[in-house]
């Protein structure tokens, strides 16, 4: 049941990029006859932005797709890490993408030029809509990487946005400047998510306890059992920030038999992975009157 509950959802992160990368591409070959059409070098340059996006969804639809292989030899928990790669890449394409708008955004401050007011209006509209439509898509997905990719098209959302909102008002006064200002305060908006999400990749990739599980409620809830006595060499990791995997060793009542032992791990199986959302889960049960075999146990 477990496996075929996280098959399930790395099989909807696949679609969901699938169809982002789909749009976003669709989109982009729209955008750069948009670019030459209006005359417009923000749209021109939106267009190779997303073609950048185009790129880094294609390797995220990649990574997400090899994410769902089974376990081999070599890689024993499978190859779901690989989406996480894919969103580590996406990061940094985010990261540089964003670099770019502001290193144009600041001499268009300085030296603003005008473009095709009513051609950017429509295209941003239309713009609104087809990147919309992928964020939607994507927000419902529940890895990193749909995270991520979700905020490459949250990127051209609000930069469609800011494009409208400059056009409309450029219709009716002269002020050019609007367009590279708010470009620069959505860049600023995406670099501090690309942080965010690198700082929870950074954790995932140290195998840091995931952030949304308390270790210390966990130990609480199975010293519930009258039966543990103690817990030790407790580890708690996410293969990819969906995926969380617990080893840990309880001490039991030496009087308890190998039937009474087999009932009591089942039971704090169920509860670890119905009540902590974990999903593979190794308990080694040592007897009160035994010392651990391990000797660097913590």
């Amino acid at each position: 049941m477990t496996s075929n509950h996280s098959h399930h959802h790395h099989h909807g992160a696949t679609e969901n990029i699938k169809t982002a990368f789909f749009l976003n591409l669709f989109f982009t070959i729209i955008e750069f006859f948009g670019g030459i059409y209006t005359n417009s070098l923000a749209i021109t340059s939106d267009a190779i932005h997303d073609l950048g996006d185009s790129i880094s969804l294609g390797m995220a639809w990649y990574f997400q797709k090899i994410s769902n292989k089974k376990a081999t030899k070599i890689y024993s928990y499978g190859y779901k890490r690989f989406s996480l790669l894919g969103a580590i890449i996406n990061s940094v394409i985010l990261l540089i993408g964003s670099i770019f708008i502001i290193k144009n955004a600041i001499p268009r401050i300085m030296h603003p030029q005008e473009s095709d007011a009513q051609g950017m209006m429509w295209f941003a509209v239309l713009g609104i809509i087809v990147n919309g439509a992928a964020v939607l898509k994507l927000k419902k997905g529940s890895s990193i990487n749909e995270r991520v990719v979700s905020l490459h098209m949250l990127e051209d959302v609000l930069g469609w946005v800011a494009v409208l909102i400059a056009s409309v008002i450029m219709q009716f006064w002269y002020l050019p400047i609007l367009d590279p200002i708010l470009s620069l305060l959505i860049a600023i908006y995406i670099l501090y998510n690309v942080f965010k999400n690198g700082k929870e990749s950074i954790r995932i990739i140290l195998q840091g306890t995931p952030l949304y599980i308390s270790s210390d409620k966990l130990k609480k809830k199975i010293l519930e059992f009258k039966e543990i006595k103690s817990i030790h060499d407790c580890h708690l990791w996410s293969m990819d920030g969906e995926y969380n995997v617990l080893t840990m060793h309880l001490i039991v009542d030496s009087t308890m038999t190998w039937a009474d032992i087999k009932l009591l791990k089942t039971k704090v199986k169920t509860i670890l992975h119905d009540d902590f959302h974990l999903e593979h889960i190794t308990l080694e049960l040592e007897l009160s009157n035994e010392d651990c075999a391990y000797i660097h146990c913590n």
